[in-house]
């Protein structure tokens, strides 16, 4: 009898959010599942490994629940990719097939990625070899750490069905490490998907909401920019587009440039006559 592939669920909202338990109940068809997710909200920690209590952390066993299905889940005080990575040397008796991480309350587009800790998971599971999925549904709200009731998850929850279905059986071309996979607000099952780039677009973008002097910072939120992308076939294209994006990322940031050509013109400023000031 074929074993189970066994799949590892993450995410950084953390171990109570709703869109945790509807990838539960997406994935659950398809394997074994193993549950483990940040004890409280860790958004925005892209792949950071502080955290307040890491070195004396204990797992907590959490119900994660679904439209009536229950999953046992494991909590630990850490940030996405140390919750990851405490799962995968702790938890896990034979090795993970799939990774995925999310659903993200809030999309994850742009420049942001390096930001966002549902990817900062994803890659933290690519750096151990395994295939990895971040899943992230656009809100309408611009309040991306709440545990909205209202965000309907069942299209996102299909998606990710359909696409950790396929990355269970696909091989995929080297140099292709996590599949980010953006929903927008109003996708429906019957909506198309394309193949993306990152766009270069600082999505969330500071305002300054209390203005700062010599005592005290300014205050600052992000705002996300709705509709807006820098070029077409992109991610914020297709998430403007109102189609669903898959975006293949690499643990590899080398700038896609000539590296002679970087060289030489690092030689001719180091040949110019200084200027100082």
């Amino acid at each position: 009898m074929t074993e189970c592939p066994l799949i590892i669920l993450t995410n950084d909202d953390g171990i109570d959010s709703p869109g945790l338990a509807a990838a539960a109940a997406a994935l659950d068809p398809l394997g074994e599942l193993v549950i483990i997710a940040p004890a409280r909200q860790q958004t925005s920690m892209g792949r950071s490994r502080s955290s307040q209590h890491q070195s004396d952390s204990n797992f907590s066993r959490h119900d994660v629940a679904y439209n009536g299905k229950h999953w046992e889940g494991f909590a630990v005080d850490a940030s996405p990719a140390v919750t990851l990575e405490l799962g995968l040397h702790a938890l896990l008796k034979r090795p993970a097939a799939l990774v995925v991480s999310g659903i993200n309350y809030g999309e994850n587009v742009g420049s942001c990625v390096t930001i966002s800790g549902t990817i900062g998971a994803a890659l933290e599971a690519a750096d151990y070899g395994l295939k990895t999925m971040a899943v992230s549904l656009e809100i309408n709200s611009s309040d991306y750490h709440s545990y909205d009731q209202d965000v309907d998850f069942e299209t996102a929850a299909a998606f990710t069905r359909m696409f950790a279905r396929s990355l269970l059986l696909a091989e995929l071309p080297p140099d292709v490490d996590v599949l980010k996979i953006e929903i927008p607000a109003a996708a429906t099952i019957n909506t198309p998907w394309i193949v993306s780039r990152q766009d270069r677009i600082p999505y969330y973008k500071a305002g300054v909401l209390a203005e700062g002097n010599q005592e005290r910072i300014p205050t600052l939120r992000h705002f996300p920019r709705k509709g807006e992308y820098y070029a077409a076939g992109t991610d914020a294209f297709a998430l403007a587009d109102g189609v669903v994006s898959i975006t293949p990322l690499s643990l590899d940031m080398t700038s896609r440039v000539s590296l002679d050509q970087l060289k030489n013109k690092i030689m001719e400023g180091i040949a110019e006559d200084e200027n100082q000031c």
